[in-house]
């Protein structure tokens, strides 16, 4: 008769600092912030480019996200 062995493994988990990820963070909020303005208030009161070319771009991912457009 043959004995099952099993074999445990421990994996040792790294820590990074918050100072490490604060500004990668940082940076990913700032560009997610630029997408929403781009995506909810260009073409609006805050216009950054004459035309329409913005609107067309994001206009799917406005509707998407509920913004009303038109």
């Amino acid at each position: 008769m043959s004995q099952a062995t099993t074999v445990s493994q421990e994996f040792d988990v790294p820590t990074i600092a918050l100072g490490a990820i604060a500004p990668w963070a940082l940076l990913f909020a700032l560009l997610a912030g630029i997408t929403v303005f781009f995506v909810g208030a260009e073409q609006g009161a805050f216009s950054v480019f004459s035309g329409t070319a913005v609107h067309e771009w994001v206009h799917d991912g406005r509707h998407l996200l509920g913004f009303p457009c038109h």
